[in-house]
């Protein structure tokens, strides 16, 4: 490590970048946010790292999910809050259901920046730069909006930074507590049969609590029944933003990136000899790395090597993004190959990104059918093998959206995206969604456990 420092990976070839036209301008705001404080501390991103680590060995279980990409015009308290409630509406699922303590953490204050399959969008023979999320230009096609804007990175920080006060309020000021399970049901859930099946478990957990209160064991006085912590992550895409809030930890003097707890390279952007590798290598916060269907055995160990080189347990991430059509056919040897050389790493599916589909109106959809079959084989060929399915990557909303066809809460349909479909970029499971797939996953962790 003594030839990395914050901006070595400026010397490395680098992908999914905006071409800013003033140089001058983009220099400044670096310097300036560089100036600013932390939105994370150093603790907070080892104390990640230690849970994770129990989900290594199977002793806890990673919920990561949140928005493909924060918009600046949704910012607004009521869709954080209404995130934060379907979270923990999942983890006390999985947790009562599973029998298994959850690891929470969200795709929140931090997660604007998005890869594109191209640099230019084209429109009827007009041609302009691709939308690469708010923290880079706008969605409006026309060149305006689509020039990137170095001045976006301040307006990123100072979003990201409300939305973790924001976060840390609820996890700490009386919303996290287990008295409120029944609570935490969105409005538009409770309409339903998923909505009658939550409640159902929400009762067990107010008779379970009722029942610790009377053994003298309640929450004000113990602090685990009316607090949570949800930890912030963001795939770490535009490197000059990450590089203005990394900070040397003035105990350790180790490198943390204070944009978020847990940071992730995307499948488009994990090139051995790239900028991205080079940047993450150097921080000490825990990290992931998608794991696509063109990743070959030996350059995933070579990749784990470079990112973990102790083999520290909860360092890294492994997000496996495969497709439903994909997963059974090529998973399974590079999940052997990595535990045959005793790696230690978290496990976790992401059902969503090789499950992108096209309508016939035109619509970027996901099927919850195709979905929920990518996590059944991802926990299978875990079994399989006798390995840790460790956790689960989904974009997702509390907001009550159209955007992923199927599910037997939502039942959307093709015809039906156009009613609510809201997303900035991709298609993200609504909370129905996402509770269903909750409840199916805690089935499987408990019969896992059994």
């Amino acid at each position: 490590m003594n030839n990395w420092n914050p901006s070595s990976w400026r010397d490395f070839p680098i992908k999914q970048q905006p071409t800013y036209t003033d140089l001058d301008k983009l220099k400044k705001v670096e310097s300036e946010l560089s100036s600013y404080p932390p939105l994370i501390f150093a603790g907070e991103a080892e104390r990640l790292k230690s849970q994770l680590a129990d989900v290594v060995e199977g002793k806890a279980f990673l919920l990561q999910g949140g928005d493909c990409a924060e918009s600046f015009n949704a910012f607004n308290a009521n869709n954080i809050k209404d995130l934060f409630k379907v979270m923990m509406q999942m983890a006390v699922v999985l947790t009562f259901s599973g029998g298994c303590p959850v690891v929470k953490v969200g795709r929140i204050a931090g997660q604007f920046a998005k890869p594109r399959s191209a640099d230019f969008e084209e429109i009827n023979g007009i041609s302009f730069p691709s939308y690469r999320g708010d923290i880079i230009n706008s969605m409006g096609f026309n060149e305006k909006d689509r020039a990137p804007k170095a001045k976006r990175l301040l307006k990123a920080y100072n979003q990201s930074a409300a939305t973790l006060n924001l976060l840390r309020a609820f996890a700490r000021g009386g919303m996290a507590d287990l008295h409120q399970v029944n609570a935490w049901n969105l409005d538009f859930v409770k309409d339903n049969a998923l909505g009658e099946k939550y409640d159902q478990l929400a009762n067990k957990i107010t008779e379970t609590m009722k029942f610790m209160e009377s053994c003298g064991i309640t929450s004000e006085n113990t602090t685990q029944l009316r607090e949570t912590i949800l930890y912030t992550s963001h795939e770490a895409l535009l490197l000059n933003y990450e590089e203005a809030l990394t900070r040397q930890d003035s105990l350790s003097g180790k490198w943390y990136d204070c944009s978020a707890h847990m940071l992730w390279i995307g499948d488009r952007t994990r090139e051995l000899d790239g900028a991205h590798l080079e940047y993450f290598r150097g921080i000490n916060n825990p990290i992931g790395c998608k794991v696509g269907p063109s990743m070959k055995e030996d350059e995933l160990i070579k990749l784990i090597d470079a990112l973990n080189p102790e083999n520290e347990a909860g360092r890294l991430n492994l997000i496996v993004r495969m497709g439903h059509d994909k997963v059974s056919d090529i998973f399974p040897s590079l999940l052997k190959r990595v535990e045959s050389e005793g790696k230690k790493v978290v496990w976790s599916c992401d059902p969503m990104h090789g499950n992108v589909e096209k309508t016939p109106n035109g619509y970027k959809t996901r099927d919850f059918a195709n979905i929920l079959s990518e996590v059944k084989q991802f926990f299978q060929i875990h079994k399989a093998q006798g390995s840790v399915a460790g956790g689960i990557h989904l974009e997702m909303t509390g907001q009550n959206v159209t955007e992923c066809t199927g599910s037997t809460s939502a039942a959307i349909t093709a015809e039906g995206l156009s009613s609510r479909y809201h997303t900035q970029c991709d298609p993200r499971l609504n909370a129905d969604q996402a509770l269903e797939l909750a409840f199916m996953i805690a089935e499987t962790l408990k019969e896992a456990r059994a």
